[in-house]
């Protein structure tokens, strides 16, 4: 059987990266074996949801190379929705109930002051035809709830949590429509991933009570549920839940010059006993993909981790993944002389200005000068050939018996106008002889 998974995010706002690690994980699942992995927008909201969110998830799904299989929108289901509904009113497995939000809350707060678990009574359930006439006629709707059946102990294998055990008769019968026929969550989802061939649903850990009910959801329509499996959900460095890390938008990394690497990197480790590696290859990545590893203990998502794995992504990224991002002029060579001084890819500018120029002319010693003209007489004497930087510094450490720091600092201020930076046998040949033998008498 193929693997099937899913990811459903509702439209309502953009990606963060707790949206965005369950996606990969699911991508990673069904990466691993050849499955498939489809998007599928929660859209039943239409006062909420907005088109330009929609957009968004696909925009940030394709940035992290999250492509998926197929596509569904719920807003685009309904008939769908209504028939199997149906379905469940002529078993008798749902009811209509017509209690407030107040007289609900009440009812809690009397079973709670009793020491009783707040669990709805049921009492709809004692309502006539003529009762519900009666409430039809007096301009009430009903809103509808699904029946539990709690002769049944709910039990599945939790691909992460292991054995899961449920008590129906402790669990209220679950709202699934509101009054004025819109859906809640939980029905539409099930009818869905019935219809998609869903096998795998591996999401927070924040829906395990959701997935007891849709256990018996699935059950009511004579369909295995899929296997469940629910990871710990993301928390900041500090240790708890941070409102920024729920804002932490793929637009606002992608500014701060995250790769997609670094973070599908991060992302498809964290909560695992794996170590957080710089891997490029998301075929890699997904061939270790394993929830046998995933920890019940939250996960640990730090920013500042994030930018240091960054800046070893970078290091290994080929040119032809980042010649469309660097500055005009700027090749092979230069890219591979470069980037391991980088943190981020649009660092490449600054370090390209220090090979294409102006820099600013270094101040240094008057021994520092006399030893730069030299320098700069050597290089101009010396034949230039692909790797002119060791005949350089071998013949002016001949010459002036320098060596080390004393030898390579001045040279490198003069050529480049600082103090540090990539590797001078490959800059010196991006500068050139022309434009480093005047850089070097301009320094002396």
């Amino acid at each position: 059987m193929t693997i099937t998974t899913r990811f459903a995010p509702s439209p309502t706002g953009n990606l963060h990266v707790g949206n965005v690690r369950t996606a990969l994980h699911n991508w990673l699942l069904a990466r691993r074996v050849g499955g498939r992995f489809l998007l599928r927008i929660d859209d039943t909201d239409k006062e909420r949801s907005r088109e330009e969110y929609v957009q968004a998830i696909r925009v940030d799904l394709a940035w992290l190379g999250l492509v998926p299989d197929g596509e569904e929108r719920q807003s685009a289901r309904f008939d769908l929705y209504e028939r199997e509904f149906a379905k469940l009113v002529a078993s008798g497995r749902v009811y209509r109930a017509y209690e407030t939000s107040q007289e609900l809350d009440l009812k809690r707060k009397v079973l709670l002051s009793r020491g009783l678990p707040p669990i709805y009574d049921r009492a709809a359930l004692d309502l006539t035809e003529a009762d519900h006439d009666a409430k039809a006629a007096a301009g009430e709707a009903p809103h509808w709830r699904f029946l539990l059946n709690r002769g049944s102990p709910i039990e599945w294998m939790d691909g992460i949590r292991g054995l899961q055990h449920f008590d129906a008769g402790q669990m209220s019968d679950p709202v699934i429509r509101r009054a004025d026929g819109t859906w809640l969550y939980m029905l539409p989802s099930v009818i869905d991933d019935i219809a998609m061939g869903v096998t795998d649903v591996l999401r927070g850990e924040d829906h395990v009570s959701n997935t007891a009910t849709q256990v018996q959801m699935f059950a009511a329509f004579g369909v295995d549920p899929p296997a469940f499996a629910h990871e710990a959900l993301l928390v900041g460095s500090e240790g708890k839940l941070s409102k920024r890390l729920g804002s932490l938008g793929m637009a606002e990394l992608r500014e701060a010059g995250i790769e997609p690497e670094a973070l599908v990197a991060m992302l498809a480790r964290l909560g695992t006993s794996q170590p957080v590696e710089a891997i490029v290859d998301v075929d890699q990545i997904a061939a270790g993909f394993d929830l046998s590893t995933f920890g019940r203990a939250p996960a640990r998502f730090d920013e500042a981790e994030l930018h240091r794995l960054n800046a070893q992504i970078v290091h290994r990224l080929p040119y032809a993944r980042v010649s469309h991002l660097l500055p005009n002029g700027m090749g092979e060579a230069a890219w591979e002389a470069i980037r391991p001084n980088l943190a981020h890819i649009n660092e490449a500018g600054e370090w390209w200005q220090v090979v294409t120029g102006p820099i600013a002319r270094p101040e240094l010693e008057a021994e520092d000068r006399v030893f730069i003209a030299a320098a700069a007489d050597a290089l101009e004497a010396q034949p230039w050939d692909e790797n002119p930087w060791p005949a350089l510094t071998g013949t002016l450490k001949e010459a002036t018996g320098r060596k080390g720091k004393a030898l390579f600092l001045p040279l490198r201020l003069a050529l480049t106008g600082r103090e540090h930076g990539p590797d001078m046998a490959a800059l010196l040949p991006l500068i050139g002889r022309e434009a480093a033998i005047a850089r070097l008498r301009a320094a002396a």
